[in-house]
């Protein structure tokens, strides 16, 4: 039985790697990109310079991956393959699309009797080279038509059909939520680990971390791993990222549910790229002038701040509550 053939647009890091993969295990690919790529063709792999070319290497009906940035650029391509597609072609969106944006195209195109699959990958450039977590929505009988791809470019368990059209991108959005909860609380750890007041080996703890501990994780083992080589937090602390999980916060307030921890992830990643932090300073002005509180930093406030309290609140030996909170008699 010959493998499934597939067209891949937007070689970049992850359409790069999809190809790679699929190619090296013996499915034909061919490849487009809007920068010649040469440099790719190898066995099973071909790059064209056209999507008439494409279209017309690839056996019906035809399967085409998009993996560009999310966004009109999908509409608009979408719009340049549709003239050489016919009913029952395949487009599979790759990329980090809003769920929303996918059940439109889905209804679209199938207005045209073409399928069209939402599929939410994990795993990064490295899973994409080597194996993926797969999150694909849309119809079933078109998903059952690469489901054997799927399956073979995954890691072992790594493809699940979610649903219906937008489900693939919908559950992929709520994962990179909690990534980015679970990479909050990693980062603050590691500020833990760092102000502790005697210097301890954060190094030598990820690795103890991700042997067993209730923590280990892949981004356990990728902190330490660039910790390593960069000798420590040695980077700019200026964080970007390309937006998909404000959708999230964004759908979240729709559907009134409850997310304080994604969103609060959100709000520091902001605060990383704040230069000038005109909060702060509105803070500074307003206890400024209700309070005579000093511009910028203050060795007095400093010290007063580290050694104002002279103990912690005091327990009562008799029920183990705190002093202040016992009830008393007339003294």
């Amino acid at each position: 039985m010959s493998k499934t053939q597939i067209g891949v647009i937007g070689l970049g890091k992850m359409g790069t790697g999809l190809a790679r993969q699929a190619a090296e295990k013996g499915y034909p690919v061919v490849g487009l990109d809007i920068h010649p790529r040469p440099d790719l063709e190898a066995e099973n792999l071909r790059v064209v310079g056209s999507i008439e070319e494409l279209v017309s290497k690839l056996k019906r009906p035809r399967k085409v991956f998009l993996y560009i940035p999310a966004g009109a650029a999908v509409d608009g391509l979408i719009q340049q393959l549709l003239p050489h597609l016919e009913a029952g072609d395949i487009i599979v969106d790759g990329g980090n699309s809003y769920w929303g944006d996918s059940i439109r195209r889905a209804a679209r195109l199938r207005e045209q009797g073409l399928h069209f699959l939402d599929c939410g990958a994990s795993g990064g450039p490295g899973g994409a080279r080597t194996g993926a977590c797969y999150m694909v929505g849309g119809a079933p009988e078109a998903v059952e038509q690469l489901r054997e791809f799927f399956v073979a470019t995954s890691v072992p368990g790594g493809f699940l059909h979610t649903g219906a059209a937008g489900t693939g991108h919908y559950v992929k959005l709520v994962h990179n939520g909690i990534e980015f909860g679970m990479l909050q609380a990693i980062g603050e750890g590691m500020g833990l680990l760092t102000h502790f007041r005697e210097k301890l080996d954060v190094s030598a703890i990820l690795g103890l971390w991700n042997n067993g501990s209730v923590v280990r994780s892949w981004l356990v083992e990728l902190m330490k791993k660039t910790y390593d080589e960069e000798a420590g937090f040695n980077v700019p602390s200026y964080i970007e990222d390309t937006g998909e999980v404000n959708w999230l916060v964004a759908d979240a307030l729709h559907m009134e549910v409850p997310i304080p921890v994604i969103s609060q992830s959100v709000m520091q990643l902001f605060t990383s790229r704040d230069k000038e932090p005109t909060w702060a300073k509105a803070i500074a002005m307003m206890r400024h002038g209700f309070g005579g509180h000093p511009y910028g930093e203050d060795k007095g406030l400093q010290r007063e701040r580290q050694y104002g309290r002279v103990g912690e609140y005091e327990m009562s030996e008799e029920t183990g509550e705190r002093a202040d909170q016992q009830t008393t008699g007339p003294q």
